[in-house]
């Protein structure tokens, strides 16, 4: 028997691999994506993606998309309300294990599981401590392909870079191969688990000063290269 679980989908290389895993593994039947969506500008939150994107994902994914919108920088009492919310009716229907991408950062899966907890249900973590480069080597290996949306300050020039081999080796050593400390943030356009592949442009290349996440708080500069759908 699969329990009934909602996959937490950013659209970037970690959830892809992890929602690879879990279709794998066919422990979990998959009632939806959940994604949140800036719902002034209409994109994927930090990841800065259009929602017709998105959309196009979950068609090529055959997967139910189910879309949290949040205002641009919202405070924590106002995220946790919102979300809360959601997944408050998700687990009306059934829906009791909750899905993540995390891969090494304690201080966010410790709140996953604490804020799941309270609604009764678990937190999933497919990746949870597998090594990032060997992460990011296994996605390429298994044919996966995905571009650069957006890059903290510095790392601009790999704003609209598809992730391969030259472009580790071309990463500083200092920058998680995974982008897991949120050096880099992607959009998956291709791969195994697709339908077919998704058709874009590279757009206009733009500075935001936005908040890190949620949960700290911090006001990082990040540079957004504009992915311009074809289809």
């Amino acid at each position: 028997m699969f329990n009934l679980a909602v996959f937490n989908w950013s659209g970037g290389k970690d959830s892809t691999l992890a929602l690879h895993y879990t279709l794998l593994a066919g422990k979990y039947k998959i009632h939806c994506l959940l994604t949140t969506v800036n719902e002034f500008y209409n994109r994927v939150a930090m990841h800065g993606v259009r929602e017709s994107l998105l959309m196009q994902q979950a068609e090529m994914l055959q997967l139910p998309l189910h879309i949290v919108r949040l205002p641009e920088m919202p405070d924590m009492e106002t995220y946790e309300e919102v979300i809360n919310t959601h997944f408050t009716t998700l687990k009306s229907k059934n829906v009791i294990s909750s899905i993540y991408g995390d891969i090494f950062l304690e201080d966010l899966k410790l709140y996953r599981e604490e804020q799941m907890a309270k609604l009764g249900m678990e937190a999933v973590f497919p990746l949870w401590k597998r090594d990032s480069r060997e992460l990011i080597t296994e996605f390429i290996s298994l044919g996966y392909k995905t571009i650069v949306v957006c890059a903290k300050d510095g790392l601009q020039d790999f704003c609209g870079r598809v992730i391969d081999q030259s472009f580790l080796a071309d990463l500083p050593a200092d920058v998680d191969p995974c982008g897991e400390n949120g050096e880099f943030h992607t959009f998956v356009f291709d791969g195994p688990i697709f339908k077919k592949p998704i058709a874009f442009k590279l757009g206009e290349l733009v500075h935001k000063n936005l908040s890190a996440s949620s949960i700290s708080g911090e006001v990082i500069g990040y540079w957004y290269i504009d992915l311009i759908p074809l289809t």
